[in-house]
């Protein structure tokens, strides 16, 4: 099996070796784009895949990994859409990396512990959206530090030294005074 990054190079002269990358990271493109668009990310991922292809000649191996490449694409079609869908509606334009209809909602649903589901909601809305974006691309896109950066464009250190920033901030907000706690007597 090709490496992804020799494929998407492979492609840009190659056209048929761009066919397994689809294969390989349709599932995982579709989960990130269902939990930001739900009604829309079907249509979003053709366009991800129309545009990682037309734009296949400018992916750098040197940069990153190409499943960081494609989220990235993601990342910026969607952008577009909710910029179309904000002027659509006649909605002032939320910058290119708002997040808009955050999607915390749904996640409050599958959390074991229902208690903590406001908390930890009211803590994630609180984080920057940069260290939002990069802590959801790994925690639910289980994309790497470096990826997670390749896909926001910028530099993997300033990756990790959000992702740290945005992790203490969760554990300081989730383990703050604000946090139930059984307490009592049992002997």
């Amino acid at each position: 099996m090709d490496p992804d990054e020799d494929l998407l190079t492979r492609s840009a002269r190659e056209p048929t070796a761009f066919e397994p990358l689809v294969a390989r990271h349709s599932a995982a493109l579709h989960g990130y784009l269902v939990r930001r668009a739900p009604s829309a990310a079907d249509d979003l991922l053709s366009e991800v895949w129309l545009q990682a292809y037309a734009h296949r000649g400018a992916f750098d191996a040197a940069r990153g990994s190409a499943r960081g490449w494609l989220f990235g694409v993601a990342r910026n079609v969607l952008a577009r859409h909710r910029q179309t869908a904000a002027r659509a509606a006649g909605r002032p334009q939320a910058p290119a990396d708002a997040v808009v209809g955050d999607p915390w909602q749904a996640v409050d649903q599958r959390l074991d512990a229902a208690a903590v589901g406001p908390r930890l909601r009211s803590v994630l809305a609180a984080l920057p959206e940069a260290e939002r974006e990069l802590l959801l691309l790994v925690a639910w896109e289980q994309l790497t530090p470096a990826e997670a950066a390749a896909a926001v464009g910028i530099p993997a250190g300033t990756a990790r030294s959000r992702l740290h920033r945005a992790r203490a901030r969760l554990r300081d907000g989730l383990t703050g005074p604000a946090r139930t706690t059984l307490t009592g007597d049992f002997a």
